[in-house]
């Protein structure tokens, strides 16, 4: 029996004469990692901006554990349980690393003791327990973007979007963000995911989604999805796959 977390379905936007995403549907279901990738233009982002909030899709539905959340603003979308990171990390400068997770935490509690102390959780769970009072835009890049992972944990998600979270990492930084991923499921949370470094989604994705012009082209696990002939003319062209053949 399948326990759906979030339902997408036929959502589409439209930016005049384009559809950056057409009739886009898929399940994610609870505890599952989902990867969602495609070239450049695939209309990831833009999936991402309206199941979060940031964008209104101009038609479908989006339920998240049970809810209807079409068309919601990002902070009501955050209330009802989904939180996100972004592909540039957006931690609130001129604040602590501590500071930016507690108003993370605030938004589910107005007990500034109890934000603290979820605060200093999460810092602990992140490996930046020492870097607590810097400020954040003091923080390397990668610190930044652990940061960042901390806010939207601590506002108590049961669903994490997370938008090429190893860009620009250095393989031991992809490596150590692969493993909090994996430990972020342990606490219960889901993840969708957007990445296009390979090995990365590769080996985190229980199940992947491939759009391509907007639209969904592919669904399952990840080494069968990679092999597809559709999947690779989108990725490579239609001469690679036929030089293939």
């Amino acid at each position: 029996m399948t326990d759906t977390l979030l339902s997408v379905a036929g959502i589409g936007k439209r930016y005049g004469g384009l559809h950056a995403v057409r009739n886009l549907s898929f399940d994610l279901q609870r505890g599952e990692i989902l990867g969602l990738l495609g070239p450049n233009g695939a209309g990831k982002t833009t999936a991402f901006n309206m199941i979060a909030g940031f964008v209104a899709p101009d038609q479908g539905r989006i339920v998240l554990n049970g809810r209807d959340i079409t068309g919601q603003r990002p902070w009501e979308v955050c209330a009802a349980g989904l939180a996100r990171t972004f592909q540039l990390s957006k931690p609130f400068g001129g604040m602590s690393a501590r500071e930016n997770l507690v108003v993370g935490a605030l938004v589910k509690s107005r007990d500034r003791k109890q934000s603290e102390a979820l605060a200093d959780e999460l810092l602990d769970f992140l490996g930046m327990s020492a870097l607590r009072d810097i400020d954040a835009d003091n923080l390397t890049a990668f610190e930044r973007r652990k940061i960042e992972l901390g806010r939207a944990l601590s506002t108590g998600p049961s669903l994490l979007l997370m938008d090429e979270v190893v860009a620009g990492a250095t393989p031991q930084e992809a490596m150590v963000m692969v493993d909090l991923i994996r430990k972020v499921r342990t606490r219960g949370v889901t993840v969708l995911i957007i990445e296009h470094v390979m090995k990365v989604i590769m080996g985190l994705s229980d199940r992947v989604i491939v759009m391509h012009l907007g639209e969904l082209i592919a669904d399952g696990v990840p080494a069968e999805v990679v092999a597809q002939p559709n999947v690779l003319k989108a990725y490579f062209g239609e001469d690679y796959v036929e030089a293939g053949a």
